[in-house]
């Protein structure tokens, strides 16, 4: 039986008479990577953040692994195995590379009182937090100071990070942003990576339909706040739902 790793039961917020996210119910299951797509302003970035824990919930629910995560903060649901790259808002700008991974792994082993103490004295730390940097091509630069990096060496290390918190769910916001041509295909294999491990699970927000094809099991369309589309990535991306939201379309009917 395939493991339920995180499911959202008719998910809603309002802001105001608005309502962002309308009811979404959807179950992602370990070793599957789920595409969400859609047209500009239709939820999917207030979905994200409604399971991570950014905004509250005015309906519904989250679970996470079987345990309903609604009402948690967003470290108790990163410590429970919820993980999400958060576009560069995580990253510590005036310390190294390595420290800045140093100190994901090691507050995810909740290792020492102290998250600043010396590099030294975490000898098993570094080695992993060095294995990982070499994973995302930035072992020659680990250490360099983060805010001295390219914008595209930043996505790298966002990634990285996520990497370090080692969760059971993985959520990306548009990881490539942003990115050139040839920085973009390191933090695509990576992704193929963690998808590879059946034990978890991935959620993709992504505005590229060439990587949608190359990474995703499965694809979830929202359409102003609602679920309008669930399914194979060939049956979703042939369905004139996809179509019309791409098209640019009124999708009145769905």
């Amino acid at each position: 039986m395939i493991q339920i790793l995180l499911e959202t039961d008719a998910l809603t917020v309002r802001f105001g008479g608005h309502v962002a996210v309308d009811a979404v119910t959807c179950k992602f299951r370990a070793g599957e990577l789920t595409a969400i797509v859609g047209p500009n302003g239709a939820g999917k970035t207030t979905y994200f953040n409604l399971i991570s824990g950014q905004i509250a919930a005015s309906a519904g629910t989250v679970a996470l692994n079987g345990h309903n995560i609604t009402r948690l903060g967003v470290a108790e649901r990163c410590r429970l195995g919820l993980g999400r790259a958060f576009q560069l808002t995580n990253l510590f700008p005036n310390l190294s590379v390595l420290e800045n991974i140093r100190l994901v792994i090691q507050s995810r082993k909740h290792n020492g009182l102290g998250l600043f103490s010396m590099a030294d004295n975490h000898t098993g730390l570094i080695a992993e937090a060095s294995s990982i940097l070499e994973r995302v091509r930035l072992d020659t630069q680990k250490e360099q100071m983060v805010s001295e990096l390219s914008h595209g060496d930043q996505r790298k290390l966002e990634v990285a990070m996520l990497i370090g918190l080692d969760p059971l769910v993985y959520m990306f916001d548009e990881p490539t942003a942003g990115m050139s041509v040839d920085e973009a295909p390191v933090i695509l294999d990576l992704i193929a990576e963690i998808k590879a491990d059946t034990s978890r699970t991935v959620l993709l927000v992504e505005h590229k339909l060439d990587v949608i094809r190359t990474l995703a099991d499965r694809i979830i369309v929202l359409h102003n706040g609602a679920l309008a589309a669930d399914g194979p990535p060939a049956e979703v991306m042939a369905s004139a739902v996809v179509q019309e939201a791409y098209m640019g379309k009124e999708l009145d009917h769905v």
